[in-house]
């Protein structure tokens, strides 16, 4: 198999390779934690674009956590899956505990990567949000509609990789959503990068502290 990134870093420099030739102004690059803040660094640094983290979090089906139904992010609004919410409703007991679970570990982020704070402010700005890739799509569009409500001036995702077919909800949080490689064949993301370790707790913070 050929791989199309040697790593996140790797995924991050050609990432920018490519949103250099956009008129973007007054940009600023926020990642998704934890994988996409390597990435999101790559292209702020050489944007020379400040940089930060939005908080989003997977909400997992009860008694299946790895199968995503939906997503929150910093405003506490669940956004589902259009086939999930036929089976799942949030004001069910295992589904609003499994969302109180993610409301607390949104909240620890917050507190570990921004130490509480709010994002700056993004009013008339060009936010750039950035992941490692995108599978179902469903954090990305609860991290978007969030996002838009602070009112920037152009909401575009950009990731290395993606399946052709990116959900309508992805689609309608963002004014443009760039994806470098868009597969048939996706599967995991993961299989896309030749090394696609971890990312812990502890380089996001090395990471922002360079920024900060």
């Amino acid at each position: 198999m050929d791989y199309l990134f040697e790593d996140r870093k790797d995924a991050g420099e050609k990432l920018f390779s490519y949103l250099k030739n956009f008129n973007l102004k007054n940009p600023i690059v926020l990642a998704l934690p934890r994988g996409g803040v390597v990435v999101g660094a790559e292209v702020a640094q050489d944007l020379q674009a400040p940089f930060d983290v939005v908080i989003a979090r997977k909400i997992g089906a009860p008694g299946h956590p790895e199968f995503g139904i939906g997503a929150i992010s910093e405003d506490e609004i669940p956004v589902f899956n259009k086939e999930a919410s036929q089976y799942f409703r949030p004001d069910e007991p295992l589904v609003k505990q499994t969302i109180d679970e993610e409301i607390e570990e949104l909240h620890r982020r917050i507190e570990l990567y921004r130490h509480g704070k709010d994002l700056p402010d993004l009013s008339n700005r060009t936010v750039i949000v950035v992941d490692d890739g995108l599978a179902t799509g469903v954090t990305a569009a609860a991290a978007g509609k969030f996002l838009r409500n602070q009112k920037p001036a152009e909401l575009i995702l950009a990731v290395p990789v993606g399946p052709t077919q990116i959900s309508q909800d992805v689609l309608t949080s963002y004014d443009q959503v760039i994806c470098l490689h868009s597969l048939s064949d996706l599967r995991a993301v993961g299989l896309w990068y030749d090394k696609f370790d971890q990312t812990e707790d502890e380089e996001v913070l090395q990471i922002l502290k360079r920024f900060h």
